[in-house]
């Protein structure tokens, strides 16, 4: 490893590379750290605490939520419209034939995705600014400061959303999903010193603190392990002969992700369990009785422990079939083959290699949704049980944490396989 590094920083291109990504990083901590104006830091506090929903949003924001800063809306808005076209995408056939058979459609669908963003953006920084306004957090200065602070709040999440396509570009990983691994690493350090500062008040502190650490270090490992984890189905290629020369006649295998999904199932779930705290927040001050008592019934969904964990539990089990049937199309993968001249053995090409592919998809991803869904809850369980609440990173964000780094080795280790260097 320690060798990869020297390389890494001897290569001029993958020198500049690094630093690009590390600097555009740089520049998003910058921008969470950047407050509007008049802002009340001590109701904000005590805010996010008494709120499950928000609270696991100023985590993903690596706290810009909780400095109401000009990042606070992170790259939600981008996550919301990509949500909504992929569910567009899958009701309606024509749209997936338009945008996903080709990468000319996969681009245009891309634009689109921004391009959705924007308005997505306005709406979600107008809700929160309310909100805040509501709790005493921010005080707006009429009209026009509600209009200024829209602009500030929308400018700076298309701003962090073009930092991620930059990141992107260099091909060290995918953007978004860097911007959001960087805001949960940036609230590490402070999460490990109050648990150690936990521990230090008693003896039953102190080992409670000791088996959650150990546990999650567990957790940590058990995610490499599934994440890594691939089902072989082997394939192989007619031996055809053209003039002199004998092609095909290999055997090879297609790799089949045990977690073919990757974190999306999870952030699904996050923005819709998100939505009824946010609606509860919005309408908890109006005059209509009615209304009141519906944004009480939405807040007291989201903060019933159990409630939240089953509901969270059944949604990225849910999300996760429903992320992989639209990834994995085993009917194009079975026609790639036959037109390559590939084959499984004991399977017919076509509507035979269909139903198998369908059948061992069905199989591995039932595996990965329940290990995803429990990966998602296991640490809100640990935290009941240890009585350890001073670690409030999550499932969601150890998977979002290890998913990432595993994505980043990857990446380099291919740049370096490029350049014929060793990647280990």
């Amino acid at each position: 490893m320690i060798k990869n590094l020297i390389t890494i920083f001897k290569t001029k291109d993958l020198r500049t590379k690094i630093l690009i990504v590390l600097g555009l990083l740089l520049a998003f901590r910058l921008l969470a750290v950047i407050p509007l104006s008049q802002v009340n830091p001590e109701v904000m506090k005590s805010f996010l605490d008494s709120s499950r929903a928000f609270g696991l949003l100023n985590i993903f924001t690596g706290s810009a939520f909780q400095n109401v800063s000009i990042a606070m809306l992170g790259v939600g808005p981008y996550i919301t419209s990509s949500i909504i076209l992929q569910l567009l995408v899958m009701v309606f056939p024509n749209l997936k034939e338009k945008y996903m058979e080709d990468a000319e459609g996969r681009k245009k669908f891309d634009a689109l995705t921004r391009y959705i963003t924007v308005p997505l953006a306005i709406m979600q920084a107008f809700g929160m600014l309310k909100i805040l306004q509501m709790q005493g957090i921010i005080t707006i200065n009429g009209f026009w400061g509600l209009v200024s602070n829209i602009i500030i709040l929308t400018a700076g999440s298309m701003l962090i959303v073009w930092f991620g396509d930059l990141i992107t570009e260099q091909k060290m990983g995918n953007g978004i999903s860097m911007i959001i691994f960087a805001g949960i690493v940036a609230t590490l350090p402070m999460s490990l010193f109050n648990t150690v500062l936990l521990g230090a008040n008693s003896l039953f502190n102190i080992i409670s603190v000791v088996i959650f650490l150990f546990l999650s270090l567990l957790m940590i490992v058990g995610i490499v392990y599934v994440n890594e984890g691939e089902r072989r189905v082997p394939v192989s290629y007619a031996r055809h002969v053209r003039g002199n020369k004998v092609f095909g006649g290999m055997n090879t295998h297609l790799p089949l992700k045990v977690n073919q999904a990757g974190v999306i199932p999870i952030i699904f779930a996050i923005s819709f369990l998100a939505m009824p705290g946010l609606f509860g927040q919005l309408f908890a001050t109006s005059t209509n009785t009615v209304l009141v008592n519906i944004s009480q019934f939405m807040i007291n969904i989201t903060e019933n422990v159990w409630f939240y964990n089953i509901l969270y539990f059944v949604m990225v089990f849910a999300f996760t079939f429903f992320y992989t049937s639209l990834t994995f199309d085993p009917g194009e993968i079975s026609k790639n083959l036959q037109k390559m001249g590939g084959f499984i053995p004991g399977y017919r090409p076509g509507e035979r290699t269909e139903s198998y592919l369908k059948s061992i998809s069905s199989r591995i991803t039932l595996f990965g949704a329940l290990f995803l869904a429990l990966v998602a809850i296991l640490p809100n369980i640990l935290q009941i049980v240890t009585q350890v609440n001073t670690f409030q990173m999550g499932g969601t964000s150890v998977l979002i944490m290890v998913a990432v780094a595993l994505e980043i080795k990857r990446e380099i280790e291919a740049q370096l396989s490029m350049r014929e260097y060793s990647a280990y």
